[in-house]
Formats: structure tokens, sequence, C-alpha cells
């Protein structure tokens, strides 16, 4: 791909409670290189903007059909498109959205096969390794504010019985794990956190464990039968592997509540199969994100192959950050201005490892050097 000359935003309509779109503001941005861009009719109206929000006067953003939008030189969708919509690519179109190369493995020889320049925004890193498009703290705050959600229904002002601080497990000590500690510490809201100290609550008490603890039974059982909300922020080396086998549950207690912060789905028929890190949950989303033990729709939504039998309450959203959209899309838009500047200026191909800063970073997550890399290489066929 040389240098796009036209850049496609299609609407996300997987369900009706996704409203994250790009907001006008970056839309403009994108208009001031000098790029046509073409926009869905109808994007952004679940959040209440309308195309004169987006084009603002500017002649060089256009309304278009959702065809139209993945027709273009380069599309930017946060989420990733769907079969039927990489149908719609042209061979050699560019293409930037949440594409998970790791845990996607047939999503990754699609968009080989199908000849489509990607770039995953989850696969953009520093040369220190760290996620330069990422929401980890909106992932790790969200789900705690629902987990406390949950657990304040049965204790209305989140207080044990015992007048003990509320115990929260982290499984998980990278960046969703970090930021977990400091939500749990909150009880997932400041606002909350501050009533509850008006009156003198206990607070809450986070304990984080890495691989080095995960892996011992003995140990796990004696925190589990302690924990009153266990959270998964494990991002694990193999992903066919649950963290958590479904055994294991009956160890937390009745009223303990699991946040899902991973997300990892149920992809089965891959090779290896990847599975979720505690098994046996559900995978929740935008519109549903609590899943309480005695839920009818439980065996729907969890593969008849996978253990499930032990259950408790669940919080799990495909994607957290999702729950306050605008804030969202503001803090992404303003990591990927300066990453999209070498991709606008040199094109795909001229992309180099040895490039500047957000040059080298924006490389790293081209499925050329995806397929290029020894996490590709060791993949079984």
């Amino acid at each position: 791909m040389t240098p796009p000359h036209s850049i496609g935003f299609p609407r996300m309509m997987k369900e009706p409670g996704e409203r994250r779109v790009y907001l006008p503001e970056f839309i403009q941005h994108l208009a001031q290189h000098g790029l046509n861009v073409y926009v869905e009719d109808g994007y952004g109206s679940r959040s209440g903007f309308t195309f004169d929000d987006y084009r603002q006067g500017n002649e060089l953003v256009r309304m278009c059909s959702h065809e139209e939008a993945y027709q273009q030189d380069l599309v930017i969708v946060l989420r990733s498109p769907t079969p039927e919509e990489f149908a719609l690519m042209p061979a050699g179109a560019g293409l930037l959205s949440m594409l998970h190369y790791p845990t996607r493995p047939q999503r990754v020889d699609l968009l080989r096969r199908r000849g489509i320049q990607a770039i995953s925004m989850d696969s953009i890193v520093a040369d220190n390794n760290l996620r330069l498009v990422e929401n980890m703290k909106a992932v790790a705050w969200n789900g705690l504010e629902a987990a406390f959600d949950v657990l304040q229904r049965r204790w209305p002002d989140l207080r044990r019985p015992d007048g003990e601080p509320i115990r929260v497990l982290i499984l998980g000590t990278g960046m969703v794990g970090k930021h977990a500690v400091e939500a749990a510490t909150k009880l997932g809201d400041v606002a909350r956190n501050r009533q509850h100290m008006e009156t003198h609550g206990a607070g809450g008490l986070a304990i984080a464990v890495g691989r080095n603890v995960t892996d011992n039974a003995r140990t796990m059982r004696r925190l589990f039968e302690q924990a009153d909300i266990l959270v998964d922020a494990v991002q694990r080396r193999d992903p066919s592997q649950p963290v958590v086998p479904n055994a294991w549950i009956a160890w937390l207690p009745e009223h303990a509540v699991i946040t899902d912060l991973a997300v990892d789905p149920y992809t089965l028929d891959a090779d290896p199969p990847v599975v979720r890190g505690v098994e046996g949950i559900p995978q929740g989303s935008l519109d549903r994100y609590i899943f309480l033990p005695d839920d009818p729709d439980w065996d729907a939504t969890v593969p008849a192959s996978i253990p499930s039998q032990q259950r408790r309450a669940v919080v799990s959203c495909y994607s957290w950050p999702g729950i306050h959209p605008e804030a969202c899309m503001r803090h992404y838009a303003q990591q990927l201005m300066p990453l999209l500047e070498p991709l606008l200026h040199k094109g795909y191909d001229r992309l180099s490892p040895t490039g500047g800063y957000f040059e080298r970073a924006i490389y790293r997550a081209t499925l050329r050097a995806w397929l290029r890399s020894e996490h590709y290489e060791a993949r079984p066929r």
C-alpha cells in the first residue's frame, strides 16, 4: 500500500449497546492531511453525532455506505471486521483495528489469504514492549466497578458481616493487574469509596499474584477461600490452557464475584484451541456483562465441551472501556494521532523496524511483522 489517499470509517453494528465511534475532532485531524475521509451514513448517531458534526464544512469529509467505507485505501475501525466485511476490502487495502493476532489464528490466516495489509492496534508497542494503544486503566476500573455493583446487591453498604475489608484476589500483575489493584482498593469507583470512608467502612483489600503462585493449587485454594472478588487479569503465554480450572471455582465463597478482565474467547476449532482464562465462564458484551450462577443462558454461551458445573456470579465484557464510550474513544484517538503519521506519509510497505520511534512501533503491529515473528512460526500447522 502506497501512502493512502482515502480512509473509511465504517460503523460497528455488532450489538445495540456498541456506541464507540471516533469523535469529530479525530476525523478533522485526518482531513487536515489532505485525505478524503469517508464516514458511513449514521456513524456516531447512537452517541448523538450527526454527519454535519463530522464534516464541519470540510468537503474532504464525505458520507458513504457501509460497503464504500470498506473499499477505501485504509479502513479504521476499533473492533475487528467480520469475515463478510473483510470480503468487501480489495487486496492490498489497509486495515487498522484491534485484531488480537495471538488469540485469533483463524483471523490471521484470513487476513493473509485476502492480502489485507493489516495493523493490529493491540500489537503497537514501544521499544520496551509496552503497548501504545491501550486503555488498561478503563479495563480495570470499569470491570471492578461492575463487580462491586454486584457485590453491593448482597451487602448494600459493602460491609462484610464480620466487619473485615472486602478481599479482592487479582490474578496477573501486568498493566491491567496493576490498575486493578488501585481500583479494588477504591471499591471500583472513587465516589463510592469516598462515601464508604465517610461512613467508616472497612474498605477493600487487594492481593495480586503472578505465575509463580497461580500454578500452585494448594496456595490458590487458600486464597480462593478468602476472596470476595476474583479478578482474571492474566496475559497467558499459552491461551490453550486455563489459569483457573472450573473445579477451582468451588473453592470460592458462594457470594464471590468473578471479574473477567482478560476476556479471551472460546475458539475451539483453532489449532491449538483457545479457551478462557477462567474455565467455564461466559463472555459478556456491552449489552450484557453480568451473569448470575442460575442464569438460564449460561449453557448457551459456554461450549458444551467446556466444564462449567462450578459457577459464581461473573462480570465479563469483551471491551470494558466501551462502558464509557466517548471517554474511551477520545483516549484512543490521542494515542493514535502520532502513530498514524509514518503510515500516512510512507505507506504500509515502506514501514521499517529501523525507522523513527513511532514508525518502529507501528511496524511491529503489521501483519507481515507478525507472520515473521517467532510466535507465529511456533504455531502448529
